[in-house]
């Protein structure tokens, strides 16, 4: 019998998605048009934000900056992707240009790295389906959550590397608030650990709507263990 203590809560965790990306933003241009591929060519971990992403990572720092300092985060970690550490990045200096005190410094975890696509990497729906028809058949009779593209990560893999990231923030933080900036498979993967959801609560939460680019998703841990407070809220964006 395993008779080890749970690990301690933490006090808040908090993930927020980067702001749209180049990628983002081909993607969308690519489809609305009817074309397979995108342009998009380079390292995944390499894409940049675009112009309006840029202005998302601001509009996340004008909602952290606002806050008192005892719901501010205290702890920062980052995927290592170029458009999260862009954000996180500005949205901190956008809090300083408004004159509240330093948001904290972030720390690159590579657990927090977007899912990994491996030979499908930066190919939009279209393409797979053009290009690699096999996959596209292969994910639809495995289902979305079990599908491991050719040299990459399933959903559940990501779940995996997020379940060891989870126990080093309640051991090395606990009682604290912790921030996280990564992507949007993190951001379901999360609710499927934090919450314990089922792979078909997953699909319901999918099929409601994607999880948007610089949105806030928040658990607090006030009963001593955490409860979600806020899904893909997206109140902070210009526009909104």
């Amino acid at each position: 019998m395993d008779r080890r203590s749970p690990p301690a809560e933490i006090a808040e965790l908090t993930v927020v998605r980067h702001g749209q990306s180049t990628a983002n933003a081909a993607f969308a241009l690519a489809e609305a048009a009817g074309r397979v591929e995108s342009g998009v060519t380079g390292r995944d971990a390499d894409i940049a934000l675009s112009p309006l992403g840029q202005a998302q990572a601001v509009g996340l720092g004008h909602r952290f900056g606002a806050l008192a300092m005892e719901h501010r985060p205290q702890v920062v970690l980052c995927s290592p992707y170029l458009r999260a550490v862009q954000t996180w990045r500005l949205a901190a200096d956008a809090a300083r240009a408004a004159g509240g005190p330093d948001l904290p410094a972030p720390r690159i975890d590579d657990r927090l790295r977007d899912r990994v696509m491996g030979e499908l990497e930066l190919l939009t729906g279209a393409a797979i389906a053009a290009r690699y028809p096999a996959e596209a058949a292969r994910r639809a009779a495995v289902g979305g959550f079990h599908w491991r593209p050719p040299g990459g990560e399933s959903l559940l893999d990501v779940a995996a590397r997020l379940r060891t990231l989870l126990d080093d923030v309640r051991r090395e933080h606990a009682g604290a608030r912790v921030l996280l900036v990564a992507h949007d498979s993190v951001v379901l993967m999360l609710r499927h650990l934090v919450e314990g959801l089922s792979l078909p609560d997953l699909e319901s939460v999918v099929r409601a709507g994607m999880v948007a680019n610089a949105s806030i998703t928040r658990w607090t841990g006030d009963t001593g263990r955490l409860v979600l407070a806020e899904y893909n809220s997206v109140t902070h964006l210009p526009g909104d």
